[in-house]
């Protein structure tokens, strides 16, 4: 069966959920250009440097090992999204999306030779530690990770279950790198929580796995006399597409909810909701931030251009390409980037992320002003149309809901207590002291 998944925010690998459109292995486009004369000289080029390597190289090389290392290097030359999964990794990855894995609990990219934190999933060991988006990881257990390929900084953070590791960490507002040490365990996702909230209720979607839907159904039940809903995507870094689809379409009567735009014409694809709103038509506040990514962004976009829902908080990461997982039978697969997706509005958000109706703002401690780079500040990032470069915005939330502001307002939205005027926005006051990526003023757009 064919699934498709949308990546989460970085290129994330193993200790996260990736995105999967399957496909058979060998499929390719029947008008592909044959390859010229000149692509089989560089191939013969390749194949001489592999056996001059393999020969001359000081110590001996394994073959195994330089083609994997060769065709990973082709795939992340590409983006910061595309890349080859062997076989176990591959394994990890199908596990991962089912919601239960090992790990330390972070999804993860790599920055400049060391492993950067997306963001901490809640409730599992890295989040309990301490750990932060932002973070920079450059030691595991005193070992520096420089040099090291995302994969292999992975690897050696998983183990058994109870181990301990060690990892330091540098921080943005802390002037000396610190260790923190971490007790692995098996991650299981619980990618849905909810609660009432001071009269609203209030629905926490951690990642977009084969649950999502699901809980959040489960949610809406459980909390159908209440007059309204926050949704909380913030730190949310995608995940399943068809959940994300599923999740717009729990809100949505009709209408489309994302599509897909790939190379030919022919790849496009659209979706639609199936009708019949589970939320009864009461307001629906989304949360996003910088944090925000992927399968989040398709639902907070959905959810904005039908006028469903008001989204609230910073702008998201931005990522809007979606990623085809390609088996190669026993050798693993190759995730590779094979469309951009857009709203229903048609716009696409790849490096330029969903803009909050309403733009609130963190009053954020400046150790913790943790602030995402952004779609568009990845190196060699798919450019986006019309792309702002300005790069990521604040992906902080307090600990302590009493000082979220971005919940307080969202919450007032639901019960009446202010308003927002889709058709004639007002500016609205900055909501903390956060220095975001926008204008002066935070204004409704």
């Amino acid at each position: 069966m064919h699934r498709t998944v949308i990546a989460g925010a970085a290129g994330l690998v193993s200790l996260a959920l990736v995105g999967v459109f399957a496909m058979d292995a060998g499929t390719t486009r029947g008008g592909a250009e044959a390859a010229s004369s000149e692509t089989y000289r560089q191939l013969n080029l390749f194949g001489d440097v592999f056996e001059r390597v393999r020969a001359d190289y000081v110590e001996e090389p394994v073959d195994a090992d330089l083609i994997d290392n060769a065709i990973n290097g082709m795939l992340t030359s590409l983006d910061p999204h595309s890349s080859y999964l062997n076989p176990k990794t591959f394994r990890d990855m199908q596990v991962q999306t089912r919601g239960e894995f090992g790990g330390l609990g972070i999804e993860v990219t790599m920055e400049e030779g060391f492993v950067k934190v997306v963001a901490p999933i809640d409730d599992t060991p890295a989040d309990k530690a301490g750990v932060r988006a932002n973070d920079i990881i450059t030691h595991l257990d005193g070992e520096p990770i420089l040099g090291l390929t995302l994969s292999e900084a992975v690897e050696k953070m998983r183990g058994a279950v109870n181990a301990p590791i060690t990892v330091t960490i540098v921080r943005a507002g802390r002037t000396e790198a610190f260790d923190v040490t971490i007790v692995r365990d098996i991650i299981r996702i619980k990618s849905v929580r909810f609660k009432r909230d001071e009269g609203v209720g209030y629905i926490r979607v951690t990642t977009f796995n084969e649950q999502t839907s699901d809980g959040v159904r489960d949610a809406l039940r459980e909390m159908s006399d209440l007059p309204g809903f926050v949704l909380d995507l913030r730190n949310n870094p995608g995940g399943l597409l068809d959940q994300a689809i599923e999740v717009s379409d729990i809100f949505l009567e009709q209408g489309e909810v994302v599509s897909t735009r790939g190379r030919y014409p022919e790849d496009t694809q659209r979706y639609n909701s199936r009708g019949g709103d589970l939320a009864n038509g009461k307001p629906v506040v989304v949360l996003v931030n910088g944090g925000s990514a992927s399968a989040s962004e398709i639902v907070a976009g959905a959810l904005q251009d039908h006028e469903r829902a008001i989204v609230l908080g910073t702008r998201s990461f931005g990522k809007g390409s979606v990623q085809t997982i390609i088996p190669l039978g026993s050798d693993g697969a190759i995730r590779l980037t094979t469309a951009r997706y857009y709203t229903p509005a048609g716009r696409s958000i790849q490096a330029k992320g969903i803009k909050p109706d309403i733009r609130v703002l963190q009053d954020v401690p400046e150790e913790d002003d943790i602030r995402t780079t952004g779609e568009a500040g990845l190196a060699g990032h798919l450019a986006g149309e019309d792309e702002d470069e300005k790069g990521g915005s604040s992906a902080y939330v307090p600990d302590d809901p009493a000082k979220d502001l971005q919940l307080i307002y969202a919450r007032d939205l639901v019960l009446g207590k202010r308003t927002f005027d889709r058709q004639n926005p007002t500016p609205t006051a900055d909501a903390g002291g956060a220095t975001d990526d926008d204008a002066m003023q935070p204004i409704p757009n």
